[in-house]
């Protein structure tokens, strides 16, 4: 009996607790209504422009400060264009440069091959090769090679710098000395030790040369006195024949 009447107190305590969780604890909507609103999330819209004009003093004409901010915004647009354009041909060069100029690591180490074997072919004269079947046809063998690679260069837009008898050009050129030769003007070329080579329009390596020295340029240092005295000979003459009489003739063989 005892069990009976607990269980009768309980369903009814049941039952309330099913009803208020049905309905809501009280106080719960009041609570989300009165929670409040976060208004410091960014606006989706730049409003500054409107405050700015909305903040004007009446001496000023809101179309005229909107037409100014519109003409800094264009400024400033076009100035971002031209500035992704640059960029974009920049980048457009360099890669254009990468490609074309790949290969000139590898062009620098195939120079110390041409220059032994122009070495080999300048340490064998023809006279010796012609006197010796063995060594003209290695020589023959060593020209070949030569040429095979020579032609290699010119496909692959490598040329040769050989400025024998040209004006040195330090672009280009590296002068290793000085040589006396009156008969050559000053500065030119008249030696090639090691001959220089570029790919497309970059230089790989400069030409070493000797220039010469003196020449015609010491006589042009020395034609102004020699113009000089040739003057004072002539007003010496022309005074001379000044102070003669008339019909009279001047000696000036003295």
């Amino acid at each position: 009996m005892a069990q009976e009447n607990k269980q009768d107190k309980a369903a009814p305590e049941e039952a309330e607790a099913e009803a208020s969780s049905a309905n809501g604890a009280p106080g719960d909507d009041e609570t989300e209504e009165d929670s409040p609103v976060d208004t410091s999330a960014e606006p989706l819209v730049d409003l500054s422009g409107l405050e700015s004009a909305a903040a004007l003093s009446p001496d000023e004409d809101p179309v005229a400060v909107l037409e100014g901010e519109v003409a800094s915004l264009k400024d400033q647009l076009l100035r971002a264009i031209a500035e992704t354009e640059n960029v974009r041909r920049r980048s457009q060069r360099e890669r254009e440069d990468s490609v074309k100029y790949a290969a000139a690591p590898i062009i620098r180490d195939l120079l110390g091959v041409a220059d032994n074997l122009q070495r080999a072919l300048e340490s064998v004269p023809e006279e010796l090769a012609a006197e010796n079947e063995v060594v003209s046809n290695l020589r023959l063998g060593v020209q070949m090679t030569q040429k095979e690679l020579m032609s290699a260069f010119e496909r692959h837009q490598i040329r040769i710098i050989n400025p024998l008898g040209e004006k040195l050009d330090p672009h280009f050129h590296e002068a290793m000395f000085e040589i006396e030769d009156p008969e050559q003007p000053a500065g030119t070329v008249v030696q090639v030790i090691q001959a220089g080579y570029r790919l497309h329009d970059r230089l790989i390596r400069p030409a070493r040369v000797g220039i010469s020295k003196g020449g015609p340029k010491a006589a042009a240092k020395d034609a102004p006195k020699a113009e000089a005295s040739q003057a004072e000979a002539s007003q010496a003459e022309d005074k001379g024949k000044g102070d003669a009489e008339p019909g009279s003739t001047v000696d000036t063989s003295a």
